[in-house]
């Protein structure tokens, strides 16, 4: 899904994303927090829930349901946010209908999901190190899967590719959103939204600096036509 959006000017770099995100999410302000309302209004049910099962049938219904919550309506919500934060930031018109639009692409979201969940688990068993350094490598899938229309083997396939050398640029920029998320706790509700707003935005510049900056880098000056007379 290729737009005619400016190109983003910063070399990849934590505080640089930060900083650029934080521009471009005060100029989509309000179609981006209420993006990020319907985001938390999804995430507020499997908050504080687990698979538990206990024998009792009432139980393993519930356990059914929010599984089935989890797992096939929620990850849809949150690609389509995922896209609409990379327009914003890329200076698209966002739209936040386009919010739903993981519903037309359905399939290849829940099967991104539970790959990237799967190896992600993998390298937990393994050792927790690495699992945070799979969940680094394959965080741009969502955009990939989005924006690009990737399957999700060549998403993670192209996630993992984007993010050589850009994993702990990653890593230091989901632990400083998840300070920043709990300044916002700390404000109530006041700070949340621009907490997440801010952390969503800031993925999303990081992904357009990265993808950008790997174009520039593929582009053989050998091969390039020669213009001169």
């Amino acid at each position: 899904m290729q737009t005619d959006a400016k190109i983003v000017d910063f070399e990849p770099g934590t505080g640089r994303a930060l900083a650029y995100g934080w521009g471009r999410m005060k100029a989509n302000a309000l179609l981006l927090f209420l993006a990020t309302v319907v985001v938390v209004a999804v995430e507020i049910p499997m908050q504080g829930n687990s698979m538990e099962f206990s024998g009792d049938p009432v139980d393993a219904i519930y356990s059914l349901m929010f599984f089935a919550y989890a797992v096939l309506f929620a990850p849809i919500i949150n690609y389509g946010a995922d896209l609409i934060f990379l327009q914003g930031v890329r200076g698209d018109r966002v739209e936040i209908k386009r919010i739903f639009d993981g519903f037309g692409n359905y399939v290849n979201i829940i099967l991104a999901n539970l790959l990237v969940f799967g190896l992600f688990f993998i390298g937990l068993v393994v050792f927790i190190v690495p699992g945070i350094y799979v969940a680094c490598r394959l965080a741009f899938t969502s955009y990939l899967v989005m924006d690009e229309d990737l399957d999700p083997v060549a998403a993670v396939e192209a996630s993992w590719r984007m993010t050589k050398g850009h994993a702990w640029k990653i890593f230091l920029l989901a632990l400083l959103s998840t300070l920043i998320f709990i300044g916002g706790l700390v404000l109530l509700l006041v700070g949340l939204f621009p907490a997440v707003m801010w952390s969503k935005a800031a993925f999303a510049a990081l992904y357009l600096s990265i993808s950008q900056s790997d174009n520039t880098e593929a582009v053989d000056p050998e091969e390039e036509p020669n213009t001169e007379l």
